[in-house]
């Protein structure tokens, strides 16, 4: 079968004409309905009356959920034509997609070539998304709407005061929620970002692909503030702990008779128990969020209180042990489904952003508490100083978290979320009306053909999405979420094992190799890493807000790991003597460009994984959680096993690994580049 014949095929099946004259029409009634409403306000300006105003303010909150509705057919049909151009992709093995959008961009006659004539055609992917619907017309007529519904309703707001009696407290000039609906929704087509976008997507929450208009009126008996800010505690403390103790943990080893690489040891125990924390503590999740965080908090209580005991004891074992218990109280997973299925979606993004924010500042905090405490003193036969005292704090920080978390920590409603799928009342089922048989009509095939499909996708078992009800249930394990994978997610994950193992020899061995090199004191070493720390916020600021508005994300993706990969070669010691600004520079390079890596990478990472990895214990996030995780106990290792061949080579036989992994990783995103979208 030829090309141009599977293209004339899927043209008449999808009928892109059908749908676009759909649009039209109902472009052109909403325009009707705000013309009549615009005569009647003006009509109200010169005899207001109270009853009039309040009824005209319902008719602008009508056109407002009529768009909306609208903007969700568009979405549909766009998630609908994207997933079939995969399967012709993925079975002719040729990017089809490609030709598709430029033999129908340059026709001059297609109706893509008419919409185009109205929107510079900068926004990533958007000729691919939207080619289905004319969309990109729809996009400037949304915000013109958007732009009279508000303007109407502030203006009959204040007219509405205006008149009401002097005892009646005056309103407040909110936005209707109508407008912001519509505007997340145009956001959403558009694919549109800015800082809280990036960052939010650094937390890898997944999100259905197309939301019901009604789920983003989430119960607010699920939504606790007091609740979220623990969660966002709890975030910001884990990460403390693990990098305080980066400065002082070689001297820490060899005061205990170890020599100082046994510090990659010591690190990595912590993400050794990880692993496994991070599976129990994301299924006990599916039945409480209140008693993993209590159990985190005791068990991370525990192991700090032994790391700090391990220095009068005299026990690397103990020292250890105190690392793994750590490691044994990571919450993240419940953090993460906290915010996931209990936080309104209106503020999801927000509270995303806030999850990575407050990471970086306990990424950022930790080296540079460490640095604080460089005192020495005794009570009783505890001693205190540089190298117990990170165990000492962070026991205490614990332990006060705990008291606040028992006393103000509110469980959600199971019974809530079990029934959480929004039954429309008899209002809202007559609003719907107008476009409820557009959403059903079988726009993209017939009813024959779609039944067709169906019969096609479930005998295939091919891994491909089918629309059956079996297709979207969450994994139940790790084989089938395995199973689940797509070569592009396995190299998403891949490029985040390796960003995340470069990061980690970074920071481990900062401490030996600085020593030998540069004879830098922790308090120095504290302050590098803590520098580091602080450029995550700024860097990932520039990039949410300009850069990834600019290009594509893909393109930055192989950027970013372009840079990565020149970073690593910048930190080899070879012939010339060993530098600071060499070892800073390099350092910094290479910890800026993973940053930068990791938000696009999960951004993508969220784009191109299956819908069933968005719930459930086996869940997206968790699966980056535990490439990171591998990544990291696999980094920390290497150190130790490397100190064996002496400290001069650590910095060296370090780095091959990353440098190996990383130019595979960039191998490999070339391989798949044509399908990162």
């Amino acid at each position: 079968m030829s090309f141009l014949k599977v293209e004339s095929d899927v043209f008449h099946t999808l009928q892109i004409e059908k749908i676009v004259l759909f649009l039209l029409e109902q472009q052109g009634l909403l325009a009707s309905k705000l013309e009549k409403l615009r005569e009647q306000h003006d009509a109200l300006e010169q005899q207001p009356e109270i009853s009039q105003i309040t009824e005209l303010r319902e008719g602008y909150r009508v056109v407002g959920y009529d768009l909306l509705k609208l903007l969700y057919f568009v979405e549909m049909n766009a998630i609908g034509l994207r997933k079939i151009l995969k399967k012709f992709d993925k079975r002719f093995r040729y990017r089809f997609t490609d030709y598709y959008v430029k033999s129908r961009a340059n026709h001059p006659y297609s109706q893509l070539q008419q919409v185009f004539k109205h929107v510079v055609m900068c926004q990533t992917q958007i000729c691919f998304a939207f080619l289905l619907v004319g969309s990109i017309s729809i996009f400037n007529y949304a915000c013109a709407v958007v732009g009279a519904v508000s303007r109407n309703l502030h203006e009959l707001q204040d007219c509405q005061g205006s008149y009401l009696s002097i005892y009646d407290p005056p309103a407040l000039p909110l936005q209707d929620p109508v407008v912001d609906s519509i505007k997340a929704a145009v956001d959403r087509l558009t694919h549109s970002t800015n800082f809280l976008n990036f960052m939010a997507q650094h937390a890898l929450i997944m999100q259905e692909e197309l939301p019901a208009p009604a789920e983003e009126q989430i119960d607010e008996e699920r939504y606790h503030y007091v609740s979220l800010l623990l969660n966002l505690a709890n975030t910001f403390l884990y990460m403390v702990n693990t990098y305080i103790i980066v400065p002082t943990a070689d001297n820490y080893s060899m005061s205990l008779g170890a020599a100082a690489t046994v510090c990659g040891i010591v690190i990595g125990a912590m993400a050794v128990a990880q692993v496994f924390s991070s599976v129990y503590f994301s299924a006990w999740s599916n039945r409480s969020y209140f008693r993993p965080l209590v159990f985190s908090s005791i068990v991370l209580f525990v192991g700090n209180a032994m790391y700090a005991l391990a220095y009068d004891l005299n026990s690397l074992t103990m020292l250890l042990l105190g690392r793994l218990f750590c490691g044994f109280g990571s919450a993240r997973a419940v953090n993460r489904r906290y915010i996931s299925d209990c936080v309104p979606l209106k503020i999801r993004m927000q509270a995303s952003a806030g999850f990575v924010s407050a990471s970086a500042l306990g990424m950022a905090c930790g080296p540079a508490l460490a640095g604080i405490l460089q005192i020495n003193f005794k009570i009783y036969k505890l001693t205190f100083n540089a190298m117990t005292l990170p165990g000492w704090v962070m026991a205490v920080a614990w332990l006060v978290y705990l008291i606040w978390l028992w006393f103000s920590f509110k469980e959600p409603s199971r019974d809530v979320e079990e029934n959480n799928s929004p039954h429309a009342s008899d209002s809202e089922t007559a609003e719907k009306n107008t476009l409820e048989k557009g959403l059903k009509q079988p726009l993209l095939i017939t009813s024959e053909e779609q039944q067709e499909d169906d019969e096609d996708a479930e005998a295939e078992a091919d891994g491909s999405e089918e629309v059956s009800q079996e297709s979207r249930r969450p994994a139940t394990s790790i084989a089938s979420a395995y199973r689940l994978l797509t070569p592009s997610v396995k190299v998403q994950l891949l490029i985040y094992f390796m960003l995340k193992y470069a990061m980690e020899i970074l920071l481990s061995e900062s401490s030996v190799v600085t020593t030998y090199y540069f004879s830098w004191s922790t308090s120095t070493v504290a302050v590098f890493l803590a520098c580091l720390g602080l450029t995550v916020l700024p860097v990932n600021i520039v990039v949410g807000s300009y850069i990834s508005n600019m290009f594509e994300d893909r393109q930055i993706l192989l950027a970013s790991e372009i840079m990565v990969c020149v970073g690593i070669l910048l930190s080899f010691h070879v012939i010339i003597p060993y530098s600071v600004p060499q070892y800073v520079c390099s350092g910094l390079i290479m910890f800026v460009s993973a940053e930068v890596l990791e938000g696009v990478n999960l951004s993508l990472l969220s784009r191109v994984m299956s819908s069933r990895l968005s719930r459930g214990t086996y869940n997206g996030g968790l699966l980056s959680t535990e490439a990171g995780t591998i990544a990291r106990v696999i980094a920390d290792a290497t150190i130790t096993m490397a100190g064996f061949l002496g400290q001069s080579q650590l910095l060296n036989i370090t780095l091959l690994p990353s440098l190996l992994i990383c130019v595979i990783s960039i191998a490999a995103t070339c391989f798949t580049y044509n399908s990162l979208y």
